[in-house]
């Protein structure tokens, strides 16, 4: 069998150059004689790995200096209680509601003191963002917290929160490295790499120098400490070592494909062709409001369970894979990150209206 069109929300399709440099370097890379798999994160060739991946991150990011990045484990899930126990010094924090991801980590900071649900858009299953230009921020806020791009809902940001002067926290987890960021509007800037950037296992924050401090909530664990992975350049303890040398040859790949501008147009590109097709669609409906849809994660409907079931699994013979929508939504959904080619998405429309022909 050749390879499929991978549609998954994460992990989720490589690059397939990069997926190839790394099998060619399995055995032996460069002249190391050994795998990354079997070398010490502590060894010159690890140290050249992680601080390269640091640099080219910075570069495509283009992340300020006052900014540390830390690459760690226990993917966004971790970071729902390690950002409350470091930064909630007021004990107060205010959460935007948007999907799934964040309705977690919310309920996650009520552990560790106040979390205020400011906005949210449950109210219509996720399927937009609420209007954040003028929202009830707290006084005494430690900070505000969103998931820009919702994976399983298919909505995203298009303007950030007016926070107030609070500092904004944002799980990027579904959309990191899709499009350019001003990295300098947020205090935190987290996600797990399983969807644009790497295999499963690590977790990259982006986070401003003062809010890493030593004043966390009595009971930290040493691990969930910011300070303890900045001061050790994110090698406190074992890091996903290969995990981490993949990022790097994909944020490499990046820089070679033209950077994250160029990438923004290749996947307004992508979106296009899918969203256009679903617009004139008599079969097919994508189920978000236009203005709040996502570039990397698109559901849609038919409105019969049936012939979902039975899309999807037409869809999986001709090798299109991973196209079931999530459990809370049903349906289909495409997730079309960096790494799916537009041919890609050309050709699942193709398959959607032959589909919709013989099922009309």
């Amino acid at each position: 069998m050749g390879r499929v069109y991978n549609f998954s929300a994460g992990p989720a399709v490589l690059p397939e150059e990069v997926l190839q440099e790394a099998a060619d370097e399995m055995l032996d890379y460069q002249g190391s004689g050994m795998s990354v798999m079997e070398m010490s994160h502590r060894s010159k060739v690890y140290d050249n790995i992680i601080k390269t991946a640091e640099k080219d991150l910075r570069e495509l990011m283009n992340i300020p200096d006052n900014y540390k990045v830390l690459f760690l484990q226990g993917g966004a899930s971790q970071q729902f209680a390690m950002i409350p126990m470091n930064l909630m010094k007021n004990g107060v924090a205010d959460y935007i509601v948007t999907g799934q991801w964040a309705k977690k980590a919310y309920t996650e900071a009520q552990k560790y003191g106040k979390a205020n649900k400011i906005a949210s858009s449950e109210d219509k299953t996720f399927s937009y963002i609420p209007d954040c230009s003028d929202l009830p921020i707290s006084e005494d806020a430690d900070y505000v917290y969103i998931c820009e791009n919702n994976t399983i809902y298919g909505t995203k940001y298009k303007k950030l929160p007016n926070t107030k002067g609070k500092t904004l926290v944002a799980d990027v987890s579904s959309c990191f490295l899709s499009e350019p960021v001003d990295v300098t509007k947020y205090g935190v800037i987290y996600g797990g790499v399983q969807k644009n950037i790497g295999p499963a296992g690590v977790v990259i924050v982006i986070i401003r120098e003062d809010l890493i401090t030593e004043d966390v909530l009595p009971g930290t664990p040493t691990m969930l400490q910011y300070k303890t992975h900045a001061d050790a350049d994110s090698l406190y303890n074992t890091p996903p070592a290969y995990g981490i040398y993949i990022c790097g040859k994909v944020f490499k790949w990046l820089k070679k494909m033209g950077g994250l501008e160029v990438m923004k147009q290749r996947n307004e590109e992508k979106a296009k062709i899918l969203y256009d097709f679903l617009d004139s669609s008599k079969m097919f409906k994508g189920t978000v409001v236009k203005e709040d849809r996502s570039l990397m994660n698109v559901p849609f409907v038919t409105g019969d369970k049936d012939l979902d079931a039975k899309f999807v699994k037409e869809a999986e013979e001709a090798g299109f894979v991973n196209l079931k929508g999530h459990r809370t939504v049903g349906g289909m959904r495409a997730s079309i990150y960096n790494a799916m080619p537009k041919e890609g998405v050309e050709k699942l429309v193709e398959f959607m209206k032959k589909f919709e022909e013989e099922n009309a």
